[in-house]
């Protein structure tokens, strides 16, 4: 066989093996968005932590929540659908990496995430760290939840989990998949406190009846952001331009105070997520 021949039948059969893949598949090569216009949705990870994602229970649609609110609305600018998929906090990176979601919403921003997936520069929103704590419990500054006979519930691999590890080392942290079960220690009494940004604690102390909502100090406040994929420059940018867009009109805190509404709160008896606000 001469060079030339083997050249044109090893072309052939890579021309036929190209066709006999699925779409999905080849798509593969293309970056986010050529792939998200190709598939026809944006994939977003949810789990269940109002007022980020909630789920209707009656249908089982993720169905409100801020997440959802920015989602539908980047879906709607690239003329596709919105496509939620099921992640926990801990997981939502490895279903980035294995091309399972998009992006993920109010993941923030670390060093050591960002060796695994990219981040848009522009900030999601603005949050305040805070606990849920017994009614009984007196605390007012982090160093009161610093003791072995403390029970600290926290989403496991989240920015809560990073902090009190590193501000309360000698109390006894509980790691849970993610907000409700962490939220649902404390409702049990297997846990003295559960430490979530505030706006997740507003909807917990409102459906739980319990326990007070305290931002110890030194309070601490910071950007969230969502993750994406390395290197894909396009994508990055795209959401970068939503998020500044988004949060200079305004529509950021519309968004978060829409969802406290129609939960019941209201929110100007809630922190803003805008730092102009804070």
């Amino acid at each position: 066989m001469t060079l030339d021949r083997r050249t044109a039948l090893n072309a052939i059969a890579a021309s036929t093996l190209s066709l006999a893949l699925p779409t999905t598949a080849r798509a593969q090569a293309g970056g986010t968005l050529e792939q998200i216009k190709q598939r026809g949705s944006l994939r977003i990870g949810v789990t269940q932590a109002p007022p980020w994602f909630s789920k209707d229970p009656k249908t089982g649609d993720w169905s409100s929540g801020f997440g959802i609110s920015m989602g539908k609305a980047m879906a709607s600018a690239l003329g596709v659908k919105l496509e939620t998929v099921e992640v926990t906090w801990g997981t939502a990176i490895a279903a980035l990496q294995a091309n399972k979601i998009d992006i993920q919403y109010m993941l923030d921003a670390t060093p050591e995430r960002a060796q695994a997936v990219d981040f848009p520069q522009a900030p999601l929103l603005y949050y305040s760290l805070a606990v849920l704590a017994r009614d009984d419990l007196s605390v007012t500054q982090w160093s009161d939840l610093d003791k072995p006979s403390m029970r600290i519930a926290v989403p496991q691999a989240s920015s809560m989990d990073k902090f009190v590890t590193e501000n309360t080392p000698t109390a006894t942290i509980q790691r849970f998949p993610g907000n409700a079960e962490a939220i649902a220690a404390f409702q049990a009494g297997r846990a003295d406190a559960v430490c979530l940004f505030h706006p997740p604690l507003l909807v917990a102390r409102k459906a739980l009846g319990m326990g007070k909502i305290v931002v110890p100090k030194p309070a601490k406040f910071q950007a969230s952001s969502a993750a994406l994929r390395k290197d894909d420059k396009a994508f990055r940018d795209f959401v970068d331009n939503a998020f500044a867009t988004h949060y200079k009109s305004g529509q950021t805190q519309k968004w978060y105070e829409e969802f406290l509404t129609g939960f019941g709160l209201d929110p100007k008896a809630s922190p803003p997520v805008m730092k102009e606000m804070l």
